[in-house]
Order: structure tokens, then C-alpha cells, then sequence
């Protein structure tokens, strides 16, 4: 043990960032099980989600987000998360009686992360980029973004820290959700037992998730567990075929263009002339919010609400 927490130290310093460590850990198992799934899929004559531009910029935006996430954490999220967790209530141990009931915590936290992802547009710069493939395929679980330590995804697993669970705890835990994510990123596999369904985000559950069906927008947002999507009116079953994408799509493989696109259009939109107030409420209003009689230059969103009256 002491051999291999040498080896990590070596490669990524003495505070390393346990969840990318995790994450690139089993890249060669994410690489083996994409293969498996595309000779599955060749085998049924079922390859249309399987786009080579697409998966390469899958590529493209995984391995940059790999290595932006090592250097935010060395300049931001480490350095702030060690602070909070001098300032900690309690000193929670992890042992075999407080680990899955953490496990849940953490699962808890990352559901109001991604529902606020979706909800708030300065999360949702970050986040369209994984939502904006028409394809499922495994590596669409790779289409991840360089904004999400600068928008903050850590910010909504701080109270656990605050509580008293070491950040490495956190972000090991964090990154345990993630990897299980990766295989729900498919067609390959239909609907799985009810209860399984019931309990658990599974790949029928997180293709609903993927959707720009109107049925389909803003739900089923749980990582591994879809129990808080059943318990505050987010669960949406697969019942019609899935459209994948964002209700008004990005063309491009460009990495550049699809890290940025909805980040350069939010800011424009925030310095169109008008109240002020009016004009910050872009960044914490919902994607498709606009001002009244001003469409906004580009609505990059998961939800089809109609245009909110500011005067009300």
C-alpha cells in the first residue's frame, strides 16, 4: 500500500486530486468496455450511434478535461476544500458502518449538482458540453468540460467536508459515482429488472436524461442511485425512442467551440444593454430564461419553458 501511495504521490503530487487519479486509473478499462460494446452493437447491425467524428471529439474532450481537472485542483479546488475541512464540525471516520451512508451523501450532493447543472445557466455553460452529442455511445460519458472547477461543481460537495468527511474521502466517493456512470452510457443494454430500474440509474434511465424529447428534458438526474429523482418529481421512465442532444444543437467538433460555446453566448447576453439586475439574472436564471421581448442569442437548453415575464 505504501509502494502504490509512493507511485500516486510521484505522478501527481503530495495532495493529489483523488477523483482524476481514480478517473484515469481505469481509463483502460473505460477503452476495453467501449470496445466490447461496439462489437456487441456491430453484431446486432446496430452501429448508427457510433460516429467517428463524434467519438473523437468524446476523445478530444475527455483526455483535456483530464488534464485541466489535475491543475484545478492544485490551484482551486484543493486548496479551498483543504480549508473548509479545517473548519469542520465533527471528525467522521470511514469505516464499516459510515461508508455507504456517506456513499449516499455524496450521491445526495451530486443530484442537486446536476439538477442545479441544468437549472442554472452558469452551471450549464459547463455542463451542455456532455450534452451535446446526438449519439450514445461509452465515450459519450467522456464529453466532459474544462469549466466545471471554474463554474464549481465542488461547491456542492463542501458541506460534507464542512461536516467533518476528509476531501479525499469526498472526491474518492465522487469519483466512484462517475465510473459507474460511464456504463450507463449505452444502447447496448434495454430496461433491466423493475426493481433494478426502481433503485438505480441505469442505462434506460440515463438515456432518458440524454433526451430532447419534451418528455424527457430535466429528469433523472441521480449518478448511481435514481431514488431522489422518485422521492422530488424528477424520474422520467424511457417509454418513446430517445433524441439525443440539446434543444438547439451545436454542429462542431471543434473541442474549443463545444467547451465554449454557451459560456461566450451567456456573457453576451449579460452585457446586452439593459437594467442591471436584468442583465446579471443570466447567469443564475434557467438556460432557456430570456428578457422580455429580447431573445437571447443562443438558447443552449434542456428545457422548453416559455419566456419569463420580468415584471412579474
Amino acid at each position: 500500500m505504501n509502494e502504490l501511495l509512493n507511485l500516486v504521490h510521484s505522478l501527481f503530487g503530495s495532495d493529489p486530486d483523488w477523483k482524476q487519479v481514480m478517473l484515469i486509473s481505469l481509463s483502460p478499462i473505460f477503452v476495453i468496455a467501449f470496445a466490447i460494446e461496439l462489437y456487441a452493437m456491430w453484431r446486432r447491425k446496430r452501429t448508427e450511434q457510433f460516429v467517428l467524428p463524434d467519438i473523437m471529439a468524446n476523445l478530444g474532450l475527455g483526455g483535456s478535461y483530464q488534464i485541466f481537472e489535475l491543475a484545478a485542483h492544485a490551484l482551486i479546488t484543493g486548496p479551498a476544500s483543504w480549508w473548509l475541512y479545517q473548519q469542520r464540525l465533527f471528525d467522521i471516520p470511514v469505516n464499516g458502518w459510515t461508508v455507504l451512508p456517506l456513499f449516499v451523501g455524496v450521491e445526495f450532493c451530486y443530484y442537486w449538482f446536476h439538477r442545479s447543472s441544468h437549472r442554472i445557466r452558469w452551471f450549464w455553460t459547463a455542463h451542455v458540453v456532455h450534452h451535446s452529442s446526438e449519439h450514445m455511445n461509452l465515450t459519450t460519458a467522456m464529453r466532459q468540460s474544462l469549466l466545471y472547477s471554474i463554474t464549481g461543481w465542488w461547491l456542492f460537495f463542501m458541506p460534507l467536508v464542512i461536516l467533518g468527511v476528509h476531501p479525499a474521502v469526498v472526491f474518492l466517493m465522487y469519483a466512484a459515482d462517475l465510473a459507474y456512470q460511464y456504463f450507463v452510457h449505452t444502447e447496448a443494454v434495454g430496461k433491466l429488472p423493475r426493481w433494478v430500474e426502481w433503485v438505480f440509474n441505469t442505462p434506460s434511465n440515463h438515456r432518458v436524461h440524454h433526451g430532447r424529447n419534451p418528455r424527457y428534458i430535466d429528469h433523472n438526474y441521480g449518478g448511481v442511485l435514481i431514488i431522489f429523482d422518485r422521492l422530488f418529481g424528477t424520474y422520467a421512465e424511457e417509454k418513446e425512442k430517445v433524441e439525443y442532444g440539446i434543444v438547439n444543437q451545436v454542429h462542431s467538433y471543434n473541442v474549443l467551440t463545444l467547451n465554449f460555446h454557451e459560456f461566450a453566448d451567456m456573457w453576451r447576453d449579460v452585457l446586452k444593454p439593459g437594467p442591471l439586475w436584468l442583465r446579471l439574472k443570466h447567469l443564475w436564471a434557467p438556460p432557456e430564461w430570456q428578457r422580455h421581448g429580447e431573445p437571447a442569442i443562443v438558447v443552449s437548453s434542456e428545457a422548453l419553458a416559455e419566456p419569463e415575464n420580468p415584471e412579474a
